[in-house]
């Protein structure tokens, strides 16, 4: 009975004189994120590339004031990565390899982020909104910034009669959903701490010898892969071409070397993945990016990521960092890699 009174006090404050708009639904929006101390939400995030989708399992967890922890997981090969902020820094950590990289970076707040509730809220504050009511809830457009990819225009923000965020679709400039994050439940009471956003909770215990039978974190073998072919984008930049290919060996097997010329210059290098038997944090300048298969690191004149046990390095002084995402979501499915044993 207490819940059903409740229920009703918010809808009549919500409502005010019995017409609901978007003023209401912002700032109802805006007391559920003001009075919370920390939340999380799990849902699902897919990356829609002309006919190719890539998805993603998400858990997001934030504590005032700018903490926060995103999990994500590729469901096509079940690849995690962690974006990690608390007051050290901004960091995305791969559990598998043993491998962050440490920015000194304003993410989350330089750009729009469809997964995380703070970055709606704001958008929907820093621009015009459209609103439309629907029989399970309503819809609240507006405009996004990403400003390292130009394509992506606005977004819809679906909401259910409760005001919780339910879906959120970001929208090309042809009109075509590019991103598309379906949430299946917002915790406001989550009750996490700062501990919760420390670096140690992902660093894996000091590797051992396979051979001890007490062992329960064996060193990585030594072995290396073998990157046996390079790996090409299938989109290049026009007027640009392939100049050359070369093959490198290392301690950690072969590094391919491709080296594009035209009115856009630039280098991809290819390597197996190493994986760390400590975990090794490598600064870098830049910002956090998801690319169609994993998190990358984008700076302003190049780009890394890991796909399928390589890693890439794409630098360049003539590609914006649009353009540099577009070659790597091309290469996202010629990755193949062959183990030596």
């Amino acid at each position: 009975m207490k819940k059903i009174i409740i229920g009703i006090i918010s809808i009549l404050l919500l409502c005010g004189c019995g017409k609901i708009t978007e003023d209401n639904i912002i700032k109802e929006f805006s007391n559920k994120l003001e009075k919370t101390k920390s939340y999380t939400l799990d849902g699902k995030m897919e990356i829609i590339n002309n006919e190719e989708k890539m998805s993603y399992l998400i858990n997001v967890s934030y504590l005032k004031d700018n903490y926060y922890k995103v999990v994500l997981v590729n469901e096509n090969n079940n690849h995690e990565q962690i974006i990690l902020r608390n007051d050290d820094g901004v960091y995305v950590i791969t559990p598998s390899l043993n491998k962050s990289f440490k920015f000194q970076s304003e993410w989350p707040d330089n750009s729009s982020q469809a997964y995380i509730l703070n970055s709606l809220l704001k958008d929907l504050t820093n621009s015009k909104v459209k609103y439309e009511k629907t029989s399970d809830g309503y819809i609240l457009t507006t405009e996004v910034n990403y400003p390292n990819n130009n394509k992506l225009q606005y977004e819809k923000i679906y909401y259910d009669k409760d005001i919780n965020v339910a879906k959120v679709e970001v929208y090309d400039s042809n009109d075509d959903v590019a991103i598309l994050v379906t949430i299946d439940k917002i915790n406001y009471k989550a009750n996490l701490d700062k501990e919760d956003f420390a670096l140690d909770n992902f660093v894996k215990e000091e590797c051992c010898d396979s051979s001890d039978e007490s062992c329960s974190n064996p060193c990585p073998s030594k072995n290396a892969s073998s990157l046996d072919s390079a790996i090409f984008p299938l989109y290049v930049p026009t007027n640009s071409s392939l100049k050359n290919s070369e093959k490198i060996e290392t301690d950690n097997g072969n590094r391919q070397i491709l080296t594009f010329a035209g009115d856009s210059n630039f280098i991809i290098v290819e390597e197996s993945t190493k994986v760390f038997s400590e975990m090794e944090v490598i600064p870098v300048y830049g910002d956090p990016i998801v690319t169609s298969t994993s998190v990358g690191a984008l700076g302003a004149n190049s780009l890394y990521w890991s796909d399928s046990n390589v890693d890439f390095y794409l630098a360049s002084n003539d590609l914006s960092g649009e353009e540099m995402l577009t070659i790597a979501n091309s290469m996202a499915n010629s990755v193949i890699v062959s183990q030596t044993k």
